[in-house]
């Protein structure tokens, strides 16, 4: 193991030794490299106002990633290849083909929010990403912007992608396949906080057995929070980013493998193939920024009753595998969460993989989301659906709701309403209303109890009309007449 931390910004390799395992890249790039044309908007990873991009060796090619650098923590940079806005470009050269667009459609107005698009614009640009008006939509749902408007900047989308296309350089950038032992004292207080970003399960396993009392940090989406809002001081962290058997996503002629450090955007194309609306619910799962940093193991783990993975995971099946030491155990996935907040996760134990079965030809599967925002919003409600059928019987119904108890809960009574039953809305409205008995709803900010329990009823009806065929409920057609 090393103790320093190595990455390159526009070619120059930094090596950092025993940094602050929680400073932000953020914080780092102001006040050390004094590159300020990174903002601090609302250092939670909402608004994008921080965006850099991130170049790595991913099989066998570099893939590039926009991110939040207001919850990346420093020693995640490590093996890395560093881009901000003022990489683009040099002070007195010609404008990149980004920067241009977006000066030619007058896309900026006040200036604060305008790197981060520049960066968002930059890794889609660098990825080939369609243009079009939806995918440029989704590309800028992690940017806020309180001037423009944004058509202006969907317009600079659009017209960047007639430019030719240049790999920036990313050449010498430093191997990132020797694992990480940060010991980091504080110079005021003394305190001593350690960071370990080991490069295999067995060792994970074998440093979380160690130190069992450690955080474990996959993405950061989450973890950041606790350092730049709650302000806590975390004395030792395990990044499970780097474990390279964490990584891998394994299809098998019966189930879909998902190792607990891919993110959602690796994630995202094969679940879109399994399951449709799956693949829909992670398009709508925070941002861009947040898609490529956070992973569904690290959703699972986190054990939110509002997670928006665990509802459709539950509902297709889904099998988790834990592990301690050399020990792995199995479990269906709904049975790992206990009560708010506690997970049946014993101490030096990490989720190792979800194991997601395909669905059998007899199945129809639905998920939904219900939230405030269309993008970048936490779900008020999720409900997931898989109905299988014989003939016109119900041989099967799974049914799981997020946000409707202190985890995410299968709706056992409505499935045993369902079961045996003919599939017709006289059985689906009285397992409607047998939702009364499987939920006590809370009321809070993002729904009262009585819009929860209304909604969920009504999401059971809108799969029943979806799966029947009888009605689309997807897009609505107003009559302007």
């Amino acid at each position: 193991m090393r103790d320093t931390v190595r990455f390159r910004l526009d070619g120059v390799l930094h090596e950092i030794r025993n940094p602050d395992p929680t400073q932000t890249v953020l914080r780092w790039l102001r006040t050390d490299a004094r590159r300020t044309g990174i903002k601090e908007g609302c250092a939670e990873g909402d608004c994008g106002a921080c965006t850099v991009v991130l170049g790595e060796e991913l099989g066998g090619k570099t893939v590039y990633r926009a991110v939040n650098a207001c919850i990346l923590f420093l020693p995640m940079l490590d093996g890395k290849t560093l881009f901000t806005v003022e990489s683009l470009s040099p002070p007195s050269g010609p404008l990149h083909p980004v920067q241009q667009a977006m000066v030619e459609t007058n896309a900026s107005q006040c200036g604060f929010c305008t790197p981060g698009f520049v960066m968002s614009l930059y890794a889609h640009y660098l990825n080939r990403g369609e243009c079009d008006a939806q995918t440029i939509r989704d590309t800028l749902a992690g940017n806020l912007c309180r001037c423009t408007g944004y058509g202006p900047i969907v317009e600079a989308a659009q017209r960047m992608n007639d430019a030719p296309r240049a790999e920036p350089e990313t050449a010498g950038a430093p191997s990132g396949a020797e694992s990480l032992a940060i010991v980091h004292t504080d110079v005021h207080t003394g305190a001593i906080r350690r960071f370990f970003a080991p490069h295999s399960r067995d060792e994970l396993a074998a440093l979380y057995v160690l130190h069992p009392d450690a955080v474990l940090l996959a993405g950061g989406t989450d973890v950041g929070l606790w350092v730049t809002k709650k302000m806590q001081e975390l004395p030792t962290v395990i990044s499970v980013a780097s474990v390279a058997g964490l990584r891998r996503i394994t299809q098998t002629p019966q189930t879909l493998e998902i190792g607990a450090a891919v993110t959602y955007s690796q994630a995202f194309s094969a679940m879109a193939e399994l399951h449709p609306d799956f693949g829909e619910l992670l398009r709508r799962l925070g941002s861009v920024q947040v898609r490529n940093a956070g992973t569904i193991g690290g959703n699972i783990a986190n054990g939110s009753p509002i997670g928006d993975s665990p509802p459709p995971l539950i509902a297709l099946g889904a099998t988790l595998v834990v592990r301690r030491g050399d020990k792995q155990r199995t479990m269906p996935l709904e049975d790992f969460f206990l009560a708010y907040g506690k997970q049946d996760r014993q101490p030096g134990e990490f989720v190792e993989k979800v194991i997601v079965p395909k669905l059998a030809p007899d199945a129809a599967f639905r998920v939904y989301k219900i939230s405030k925002r269309f993008d970048q919003d936490i779900s008020a409600l999720c409900g997931a659906f898989l109905i299988r059928r014989d003939g016109g019987t119900i041989r099967e119904a799974r049914i799981c709701y997020g946000g409707m108890a202190a985890t995410a809960k299968r709706a056992r009574a409505a499935e045993t309403m369902l079961t045996g039953k003919p599939w017709r809305e006289e059985t689906i409205r009285s397992a409607m209303s047998a939702l009364e008995s499987d939920y006590q709803p809370i009321g809070d900010m993002r729904a009262s109890a009585a819009y929860r329990m209304a909604a969920a009823k009504n999401l059971l009806l809108k799969a029943y009309l979806e799966i029947s065929g009888e009605k689309s409920t997807r897009v609505l057609e107003v009559s302007h007449g």
